[in-house]
């Protein structure tokens, strides 16, 4: 059995800058404000992924969000929470972030 869920995808090139200081940014200040979303089902971060084709790939790293459904992220965005999230990352990522969206099938229980 597969549903769908609505899925933001934040993809981050490798800071320019101090990585330790956007590593503190992030983690400390950005995630737990992003955790206040309403309607969040949960947030994956891979970080420095590996470029499986080889060569180095271009992400830092990359964030998942899950949201039931493209309503319910859109809402997540639009709150006083997901505001205040989504200034901070402007804040100081403005420069590495890609955010993109979609609507994924996924098979019950797998990367829900």
């Amino acid at each position: 059995m597969t549903k769908t869920v609505a899925k933001l995808l934040a993809l981050y090139n490798v800071p320019e800058a101090d990585r330790e200081l956007f590593d503190k940014q992030y983690f400390e200040t950005h995630v737990p404000l992003a955790r206040r979303m309403p309607g969040l089902r949960g947030i994956e971060i891979c970080k420095t992924p590996k470029n499986l084709m080889g060569g180095q790939s271009p992400y830092y790293m990359i964030a998942t969000l899950a949201f039931d459904d493209m309503a319910a992220l859109k809402a997540a965005l639009a709150s006083p929470e997901g505001q205040e999230a989504g200034n901070n990352i402007m804040s100081f990522a403005s420069n590495y972030i890609t955010m993109l969206s979609s609507e994924v099938e996924v098979a019950e229980g797998v990367l829900a």
